[in-house]
């Protein structure tokens, strides 16, 4: 895994190149104008560089860390940015993978890992329900955070209810 990180991160160097050059293709005051063009992109390269910083660390990555990772700005005031809700739509796909990649642990063998993520995901939606999200597209993007929850929840019970992780069977559920 810190060998495919590493690789990973080389390949930020040039998501960085190509931030430089898009930072350039418009002016700074009409950001929002052009926004959706590079939306989806910048959210899916937030996904990345969480996940790459959660297989590291199996830390949450700050959004400042991020918009340094992809070369851009974390001020609103400072031009090309990391939008709020670029940050968090990427946060959300990265809680997906997380449960995938609970269960593919399982089948791999590795059997603490899920109640890792599982106290990760766990804290994470802690996270967003203290946010007022408004019927929109992140709205919907949380909501699909439940049924990850719940996913790995089954994940975590299986492991104990069939004694695979002594963690999970001495945890006894109470960590839900």
């Amino acid at each position: 895994v810190p060998k495919k990180c590493q690789k990973a991160r080389e390949h930020f160097g040039t998501v960085r190149t190509q931030m430089e050059s898009l930072k350039t293709k418009f002016p700074a005051d009409q950001y929002y104008r052009f926004h959706e063009h590079w939306r989806f992109v910048l959210q899916r390269l937030v996904f990345l560089a969480a996940f790459v910083v959660y297989l590291e660390s199996e830390t949450l990555v700050t959004r400042e860390a991020v918009a340094e990772i992809l070369g851009i700005e974390a001020d609103r005031e400072r031009g090309f940015h990391l939008d709020i809700e670029d940050y968090l739509s990427g946060i959300l796909t990265l809680a997906s993978e997380l449960a995938r990649l609970a269960v593919n642990s399982v089948t791999a063998g590795d059997y603490s890992r899920p109640l890792r993520i599982s106290a990760f995901i766990n804290e994470l939606d802690s996270g967003f329900r203290l946010l007022n999200l408004k019927n929109d597209s992140l709205r919907k993007r949380y909501d699909g955070l439940k049924y990850d929850v719940k996913k790995i929840e089954e994940v975590v019970y299986d492991l104990s209810i069939r004694g695979l992780n002594k963690e999970a069977t001495v945890g006894g559920g109470g960590e839900k």
